[in-house]
């Protein structure tokens, strides 16, 4: 058996969200618990209220999402200033969102590899390990993008 390779527990990270014993989600019901099914304006309200939870899980306690998000708040907007074509423009956007998108997917994989169970178990290993190389992938294509827009223009003049 392989030695444990992934990255530890989350329950440190997550104990706070975990410790709350009985809380409602966004899309329960307060009394019952029961899920409630929402249409319209509505639905669209708490999954806005839902995706802020998660993106506040994010910053706050996994580092690697924070990096990463930090590195978009400088990039997009120099992608917006390079004086490149608006298709190049959206890759360079696209690629630093793509980054983004991988890391949730893969925090998401982890988090709920660690609900299943914390015993360390060869498929919850390999579950952590695939979502680290996706991970890995949208970072190559960032790099590839950025490289060869940035290649190309180098140096910059004003079009």
């Amino acid at each position: 058996m392989r030695p444990h390779s992934w990255r530890g527990s989350f329950c440190s990270r997550i104990s706070d969200v975990s410790d709350k014993g009985n809380a409602v989600t966004a899309d329960q019901h307060r009394n019952s618990g029961e899920v409630v099914r929402r249409t319209g304006f509505n639905r669209l309200l708490f999954t806005v209220v839902n995706s802020g939870k998660g993106l506040r899980f994010l910053l706050r306690k996994e580092e690697a999402f924070q990096l990463e998000a930090l590195l978009a708040c400088v990039l997009i907007p120099v992608a917006v200033l390079l004086p490149v074509s608006p298709v190049e423009r959206l890759l360079l956007i696209g690629a630093v969102f793509t980054v983004l998108i991988v890391e949730v997917l893969n925090t998401s994989i982890e988090v709920l590899t660690d609900r299943v169970g914390l015993d360390r178990h060869e498929l919850s290993g390999l579950a952590k390990d695939l979502g680290s190389l996706a991970v890995t992938f949208s970072l190559i294509l960032w790099t590839v993008v950025w490289g060869t827009i940035v290649y190309q223009h180098w140096p910059f003049t004003a079009q």
